[in-house]
């Protein structure tokens, strides 16, 4: 490794907080590598008036990322797990998932205390279709606004009284330092999670070996196994971001757990299921879980 790495990163403070993050443990673990950021403003990040589902799916958050290091400019890009598509684009790979935080949801209203609570009609923000699939499955009484924007953005609305409640990561809002935002934390059997939500990701080049070797030891193997099922999962459904779906991987010794989720964007209907097995064959319970949702009728609404 030469003696300087480039971190590609959005510029949103919770993106500049992840990319941080891992620039600070790269650097303490290599002293004497300069680590640097290259901050970009990606399609996604400019598009807030209309719905990802609309306008092209999670891809518009890593496509100007990946041409960086594509040309030289970056040499890694840091990401939230959640926000890459099923499958990467030739030529790229995860070179290291770290240590997962908080996966849930955590319900936030400056009024409410909690999803139970919220009065009939009441007005929930939120641009994601996993999140409106199942908040109108539980309560079809709401009414779902679409909030897109970062974290302080969304924040900002919902003061400004835009919606009376919305839904966020936790791993997210604790990151900022944001943890006294949550009324409450949405267990898996509420809402379950996006794929790979908490999990901070390190993409490179595939043919980068000296970035591999680099940020290897950054690795938590428990969450790699988690992430692999719960990306398995995803591909094997094909999905993007316009599709409504969801799943959340536990181990548990050398066994995993892996529950999964398919709805229709009004949330009349939802398939889900559960699958459990060698955690070492985390990637075929993932298309085995994925084959059984589709045979069970879910393709219908892919």
């Amino acid at each position: 490794m030469s003696g300087a790495i480039r971190i590609a990163t959005r510029r949103s403070r919770l993106a500049l907080w992840q990319a941080e993050h891992v620039a600070a443990r790269i650097a303490a673990l290599h002293p004497g590598l300069v680590v640097s950021l290259v901050p970009i403003v990606t399609e996604g990040d400019r598009i807030l008036d209309r719905s990802l589902a609309v306008v092209g799916g999670k891809g518009l958050f890593i496509k100007e990322l990946e041409q960086a290091m594509q040309e030289g400019v970056a040499d890694l890009a840091v990401h939230s797990m959640k926000d890459l598509p099923g499958h990467l684009p030739p030529g790229f790979t995860i070179a290291a998932a770290l240590e997962r935080g908080d996966p849930r949801d955590a319900f936030v209203s400056a009024l409410h205390p909690s999803l139970a609570a919220l009065p009939r009609g009441a007005r929930v923000g939120t641009s994601s279709p996993r999140r409106e699939c199942q908040l109108r499955h539980r309560r079809p009484d709401l009414e779902i606004v679409v909030m897109r924007g970062n974290v302080d953005t969304r924040l900002g609305k919902l003061d400004r009284g835009d919606c009376e409640a919305t839904v966020l990561a936790a791993a997210g809002l604790e990151r900022l330092g944001l943890e006294a935002r949550i009324c409450a934390r949405l267990s898996p059997q509420e809402m379950l999670p996006a794929v790979g939500q908490g999990v901070v990701g390190i993409e490179c080049r595939a043919d980068r070996t000296d970035v591999l070797e680099l940020v290897r030891s950054l690795e938590h193997a428990a969450t790699r196994l988690a992430l692999d099922a719960e990306r398995a999962f995803s591909a094997g459904l094909g999905a993007s971001c316009r599709s409504p779906i969801a799943a959340h991987a536990t181990l548990e010794g050398g066994a995993l757990r892996l529950a999964g989720l398919v709805g229709s964007a009004d949330g009349g209907t939802i398939f889900a299921d559960e699958i459990s097995g060698p955690a070492t064959k985390a990637a075929r319970l993932g298309g085995d879980l994925a084959a059984r949702l589709v045979a069970a009728g879910a393709g219908r609404l892919l």
